[in-house]
């Protein structure tokens, strides 16, 4: 199944479970008010987006420069790095790292970055148990799927989900406690902590200044998974660079503001390279893999290229009325969304992914919630334009083309337009209303009826009465 073809099928099941729906969009709810209050904070919200988006500028713009001097100052202090063109040599690179050093466990914090690679997938047939310490991504690592949302991994699942769940996997206790359950999770992992010679994380940010990157979080596992094993390796995509630590005053909140309301993060580290001398904790290695994976055939891109600034807060996924309705499973791919359905057909290939660009509404909610002011609804037109032009629809261009000759006949278009109120009545939506009630789109919204006049009747009445 292509897909397209997968897609349309997963959205229409999405979309019909009318309970998920409603749970979902009552979860993403009060965003908007919580984020609100928290912009509020700032002596100008849309001052700070402006100067993080000529930051995120900056650093793209000088990506080169910026990544050499991260080496730099990383391996001075006994890091490694390495750079990966593409999927495969990012998966070769930690599987050789952990076959070398004789790894038996490992433990892993939230990566997108690992998810886009299916590094877990790699690590588990070659015979290593990885476990995720991010509580969404060990639930749903439990229940074998992707996560839903690249911020909550495991919104769309209930108390009672999740606690059947880990009765099923873990053996515990049924609960519809979010604290019990929260435990019960807490107490299978800490031993796996202690046990791995492996850790994998993602970054936030890189620090080309000081060759440093930071990891935020809201439960200390990413802590865990850093400082417990032998082995520390971080996976990050290239545009993830900012040029200089003080940027962080600005882009820690920001990223706590757009992504979930918070003023700051609840946890907030950096990290600079491993264990030094007289340190009494940190890992004995540290490895730094530098992911391309297509980022830069988009950083060729002037027209699209500032789609790199995203430091995936998942506000746009927030707002989207879109993604409210059809999920995030039905993307079929790692990042989920507006901005997903922007940088996917970049990343996996255009004609295999544009159906994407074609799922908005383009209503521009997901621009305006941009904390680095990433055009995001445009850019899926432009994805649009480009796919189009790249391989023509013989069949759509020549509708297109008969729409704008139809559209330049004035005196047709009048005479068509009388004959609307008997048109609608066979139109396909309106049909599919009397054939299957349970399924037509007009289950969940008023069909519009034909206006008993044109609006050329009305002005020539106008007109005349005006006389």
């Amino acid at each position: 199944m292509s897909a397209k073809t997968q897609f349309h099928a997963d959205a229409n099941v999405t979309t019909a479970d009318e309970d998920r729906r409603a749970f979902v969009r009552r979860a993403l709810g009060g965003y908007k008010v919580t984020r609100a209050k928290t912009e509020s904070a700032y002596a100008s919200w849309e001052h700070a987006r402006d100067v993080a988006s000529a930051i995120k500028y900056e650093g793209l713009n000088h990506l080169d420069a910026m990544l050499e001097q991260f080496e730099q100052q990383f391996t001075a202090r006994g890091g490694k790095v390495f750079w990966a063109s593409n999927s495969q040599q990012a998966r070769d690179y930690i599987l050789g790292l952990a076959r070398d050093r004789g790894v038996k466990s490992i433990v892993k914090s939230k990566a997108m970055t690992s998810e886009e690679i299916h590094l877990n997938d790699a690590l588990e047939a070659d015979g290593y148990a990885v476990i995720e310490s991010d509580l969404g991504e060990f639930i749903q690592q439990l229940k074998h799927e992707a996560p839903y949302h690249f911020v909550f991994p495991c919104m769309h699942l209930k108390r009672d989900e999740i606690s059947a769940l880990f009765e099923k996997e873990l053996g515990s206790a049924k609960t519809d406690s979010p604290e019990e359950l929260t435990m019960i999770a807490r107490r299978f992992m800490r031993r796996h902590y202690l046990e791995a010679d492996m850790g994998i994380s993602g970054a936030n940010f890189i620090i080309a200044e000081t060759g440093m990157i930071s990891i935020t979080e809201n439960e200390g596992n990413a802590r865990l998974t850093c400082a417990h094993p032998r082995i520390h390796v971080a996976l990050v995509g290239i545009e993830k660079v900012l040029p200089r630590l003080a940027d962080l005053a600005l882009f820690l909140p920001m990223l706590g503001t757009a992504g979930t309301g918070q003023n700051m993060t609840c946890y907030n580290s950096m990290y600079a390279g491993p264990r030094q001398p007289g340190e009494e904790d940190g890992p004995e290695e540290f490895h730094v893999v530098f992911l391309d994976n297509h980022r830069t055939r988009l950083l060729a891109d002037p027209e699209q290229r500032d789609a790199l600034h995203c430091i995936r807060c998942g506000a746009c996924l927030n707002v989207c009325p879109i993604f409210k309705n059809i999920g995030g499973h039905a993307y079929g791919t790692t990042y989920q969304g507006p901005i997903g359905s922007v940088i996917t057909p970049h990343f996996r290939g255009l004609q295999d992914w544009k159906h994407l660009s074609g799922a908005s509404s383009l209503c521009g909610a997901c621009t305006e919630a941009c904390p680095v002011k990433i055009d995001i609804h445009h850019h899926l037109l432009h994805n649009r334009r480009n796919a189009m032009k790249e391989k023509p629809a013989l069949l759509e261009k020549l509708l297109w083309k008969a729409f704008s000759w139809f559209m330049n006949q004035p005196r047709l278009y009048a005479f068509a337009t009388r004959f609307t109120p008997w048109a609608m009545e066979l139109h396909p939506l309106v049909k599919a209303s009397a054939l299957d009630p349970v399924q037509s789109w007009t289950k969940t919204r008023d069909f519009p009826e034909a206006p008993p006049k044109t609006f050329r009747q009305l002005w020539a009445e106008r007109k005349e009465a005006a006389k």
